[in-house]
């Protein structure tokens, strides 16, 4: 009998549910262009994609200085090798490398 009397509790509070109404959706806006001087195109790395044999590597530059390689063999996991203070010591990073990597950013050089 409970059963029964929940099942039936169960159809009608479905049926109020579908009976109110939904809220008119309206489309959001476009978001408005970036203030001028805010997209610094020397900020953004230059990749270069190269096919060294069947290996797919992946070149990235700021400034035209050479801070990383992105190797994917064809069968294999891909990996990085990063060189994080410009002396030409290049370490080897692996995807799914535990190890934390803070963002670095160059705020400024003179």
């Amino acid at each position: 009998m409970r059963r029964l009397l929940s099942l039936a509790f169960f159809v009608f509070a479905m049926q109020a549910v579908a009976q109110t109404p939904l809220p008119k959706l309206e489309p959001l806006p476009e978001p408005p262009p970036p203030p001028p001087g805010m997209m610094d195109e020397s900020l953004e790395p230059q990749i270069t994609i190269k096919r060294r044999g069947e290996d797919k590597i992946e070149e990235y530059r700021i400034n035209g200085k050479f801070y990383m390689v992105k190797v994917t063999p064809p069968h294999g996991v891909s990996y990085y090798l990063i060189d994080d203070n410009g002396s030409g010591n290049w370490v080897r990073q692996e995807i799914t490398s535990p190890n934390l990597r803070v963002p670095m950013w160059v705020v400024g050089s003179f």
